[in-house]
């Protein structure tokens, strides 16, 4: 039977009005949601379980608050939730290090992520984890077949790509054309009578710490023209500023 391991995140709403205040991003008054490709990985996750049977756990990094991110994967359909308690902010060696260890404890087939978490962006979750455990590794996966090994389909230049990845496997998920599944009243209902499984692991220090937050500079105001007799002017600030031509 299939164990396969699905990683969430919870991220502040990417339609939030972010504000900085003092050095620090202020989250006070954000509502929190699952990293967007993090959808497509737990909807890749079950279907891996319904193309060949086992259980899906769906584990998170934090304190008592991303418990939600947990009940939203159970209210759409793993079967195990997971959370690793750590209220520290943790960098991506120490992130992956205690991810490494607790997907090395639950014996897992395969493990599915986001390709990138919406708050930072780094998208080395899953090639770190895949490093440490040393399994096979694939990223910005559109698609994916189960069986024995899993067929993996990915972009590249002019195309996609169809890779044969063998088990056990960290996999990266993308959008592509994946419709994603939502929950529906029963899977709300167990998903509110849920216990999450809360585990303690040694935090390694991480050797990377946030200095400060600040907003990115204001963009200037833009410039128009009107006319043809603009035209050499517009075309040479296009080469010469813009860059574009």
């Amino acid at each position: 039977m299939s164990n396969i391991i699905v990683l969430v995140k919870q991220v502040p709403d990417t339609n939030a009005r972010i504000v900085v205040s003092g050095d620090r991003v202020d989250l006070s008054a954000v509502k929190k949601v699952m990293s967007p490709y993090d959808e497509f990985a737990v909807e890749t996750a079950l279907q891996h379980r319904e193309a060949v049977g086992g259980e899906v756990t769906a584990i998170t990094v934090g304190d008592s608050g991303a418990d939600k991110v947990l009940k939203d994967a159970k209210a759409i359909g793993v079967d195990h939730i997971v959370r690793i308690d750590c209220s520290e902010s943790l960098d991506s060696n120490a992130l992956q290090s205690i991810l490494a260890a607790t997907v090395s404890e639950l014996g897992a087939h395969a493990v599915y992520c986001g390709k990138s978490a919406a708050d930072t962006g780094a998208g080395s979750t899953g090639p770190g984890l895949a490093e440490r455990l040393g399994w096979a590794s694939v990223s910005n996966s559109i698609n994916v077949s189960f069986g024995e090994q899993l067929t993996v389909v990915t972009p590249s230049s002019g195309g996609n790509a169809r890779l044969s990845v063998p088990l056990p496997a960290v996999v990266s998920c993308d959008k592509g054309d994946m419709k994603v599944r939502k929950p529906n009243v029963k899977g709300i209902m167990q998903a509110k009578k849920a216990k999450v499984d809360v585990r303690s692991v040694d935090i390694p220090a991480s050797s990377v710490t946030v200095v400060a937050h600040s907003m990115p500079p204001a963009k200037p105001a833009g410039k128009s023209y009107d006319g043809g007799a603009a035209a050499a002017e517009v075309a040479r600030l296009l080469r010469d500023e813009a860059n574009v031509i």
